[in-house]
């Protein structure tokens, strides 16, 4: 655990402080060298260059031909065209003044409630940076708790409805989705919509929309007279619009300080543009998970926040990470099969859990730590004679990543002063930057997600055949069905699995009969005849 005189030299070389932040990068344990850093000027002087044309408007997601703006987002003012400097700026006074009406009780419920709650329905990146702030700096005098609809899972909107309660009359909710038709987000609206009509409220009088100009979500929300539209621009994709309305607003709606929010993206944009590589956070970053995963993601990155409150920062880095660099295909179209693995939870709740394969397993993973120096708003108590609870946790981040050093792995720490707004804000800016550089490093497109896109496609072809089977079903309603025999009369014989799967699904629910065979492939269905009701 004794540091060497050279071990001292070597961390005050790479341990980059951030002062108008209070912030600190620590990339001593990295792997970073002089030798290996000078590798990276040019290559980092390229990046650079994109990040230039980006920010300067250039179609930077060329997949899509769109534009890649959330850096716009926390300064308008670099915004390439005066229309979209104006939206982003009309979208914060909007957002400003519906936020204090809701708070004030002048914008009150169908039956002249005060908001008590918010319900944010949304999946992926108009989820999850959400989450990550509201756990982040929720206590228990905001001015409205938070609930969240991020899947498609019946029982889990169960689990929320019974959660609200008798209070869904005081109950605003807030539906994201660019597109408006995320099935996962419009079931989730449904469903929501089905509960106020039961309680006889007028949805309508408890609905915001953020979505897209034009997009389903926004010509329902037109018709049905929603309380209030807000945008999502084309130019911001989903895993970084967490400083756009989509995140801003439920923070603002929970009481979180969103300027200060956006004032620490913007100082740490204000740091990651610098010219020089040694002086940028986020370059250093890009080239630091370069050597790790030998510039093919060959180490996962597992997050390890020591502070209960950054506990969610792992799935957000998660998706931002892995969706942005996860891609079959470089921009000159050569296939590479890029990536890099992001899990993790938080410390020391993981030195309990896998830490033992991070230090003595395969080499296969480096570690970010997130640290907080600051433990909590007042004085902690003693649970030993001069040591805290904190000194604990502490003790453990330093005690966990002299251990790792000691056999071997590699790890970088990010450590905060403080938890507020501003940091928090920072943190997410870095790695924004980070992944956009190392993009740049490795060639590819960090800003559309093929992958997701034929996910859903896969989905919808399941579904579709579902419809079908149903058919085949009501038509023959006496006749029972196996699944292959099924998957014959469909002309697929070679889904014979996905419909042994579907049929399956539906008898758990109620919706087929099954009368069981020899072997539980042997089974057969037949129509229930009991109705599924619509929303």
């Amino acid at each position: 655990m004794c540091e060497s005189v050279n071990e001292w030299t070597h961390f005050q070389q790479w341990c980059l402080e951030i002062p108008e932040l209070q912030t600190t990068l620590d990339l001593s344990r990295s792997g970073l060298t002089q030798k290996n850093l000078a590798a990276f000027e040019q290559p980092c002087a390229d990046a650079l260059a994109g990040m230039v044309a980006l920010e300067a408007g250039a179609l930077a997601n060329p997949d899509e031909q769109r534009q890649v703006g959330h850096y716009w987002l926390r300064n308008p003012e670099l915004a390439p065209t005066r229309e979209i400097m104006e939206d982003i700026r009309n979208a914060w006074t909007v957002l400003d003044e519906f936020t204090q009406s809701v708070h004030a009780g002048t914008l009150v419920s169908s039956t002249g409630t005060r908001f008590r709650n918010l319900l944010l329905v949304g999946i992926g990146g108009s989820a999850l940076g959400p989450q990550l702030v509201h756990h982040a700096f929720r206590t228990a005098t905001d001015p409205l708790r938070v609930w969240f609809l991020d899947n498609t899972d019946p029982d889990g909107f169960d689990r929320v409805r019974e959660d609200l309660g008798t209070d869904l009359a005081a109950t605003l909710v807030v539906v994201v989705s660019k597109s408006g038709g995320t099935k996962e987000t419009r079931n989730g609206m449904l469903e929501t919509q089905a509960w106020f009509a039961e309680a006889g409220l007028d949805f309508a009088k408890h609905a915001v929309a953020v979505t897209g100009a034009g997009s389903e979500l926004d010509r329902v929300a037109e018709t049905q007279n929603w309380l209030r539209r807000f945008p999502m621009w084309s130019w911001v994709g989903g895993r970084t619009s967490e400083l756009a309305v989509v995140g801003l607003l439920p923070a603002a709606l929970q009481g979180v300080d969103w300027r200060q929010l956006i004032a620490g993206a913007r100082e740490m944009d204000v740091q990651t543009r610098n010219p020089k590589l040694a002086s940028n956070p986020a370059l250093l970053l890009a080239v630091a998970w370069h050597l790790a995963g030998e510039g093919q993601g060959k180490r996962a990155l597992v997050v390890l926040p020591y502070k209960d409150r950054l506990e969610l920062f792992g799935r957000y880095l998660q998706q931002l990470v892995m969706e942005s660099l996860g891609k079959a295909r470089d921009l000159s179209g050569a296939t590479v099969h890029q990536g890099l693995t992001v899990y993790g939870n938080k410390g020391s709740t993981d030195q309990h859990a896998y830490v033992q394969q991070l230090r003595e397993g395969p080499d296969d993973c480096f570690v970010t730590f997130l640290a907080v120096r600051k433990d909590r708003r007042g004085a902690s108590r003693e649970v030993e004679p001069g040591i805290t609870s904190g000194d604990y946790l502490h003790g453990f981040w330093l005690g966990t990543r002299a251990a790792l050093t000691e056999a071997g792995r590699r790890s970088v720490s990010l450590v905060l002063d403080c938890l507020t707004p501003r940091t928090l804000g920072a943190l997410i800016a870095l790695f924004e930057r980070t992944v956009g550089y190392y993009a740049e490093l490795i060639g590819i497109n960090a800003y559309h997600q093929p992958g997701v896109e034929a996910g859903k496609v896969a989905a919808n072809e399941v579904l579709q055949l579902q419809q079908k089977l149903l058919g085949v079903l009501r038509d023959r309603p006496a006749q029972n069905w196996s699944a292959e025999t099924l998957a014959e009369t469909l002309g697929q014989p070679q889904s014979v699995e996905l419909v042994f799967h579907l049929l399956e699904h539906l008898a758990a629910n109620q919706r087929l009969l099954r009368e069981a065979g020899q072997t539980p492939f042997d089974a057969t269905f037949r129509i229930s005849g009991q109705p599924t009701p619509a929303l």
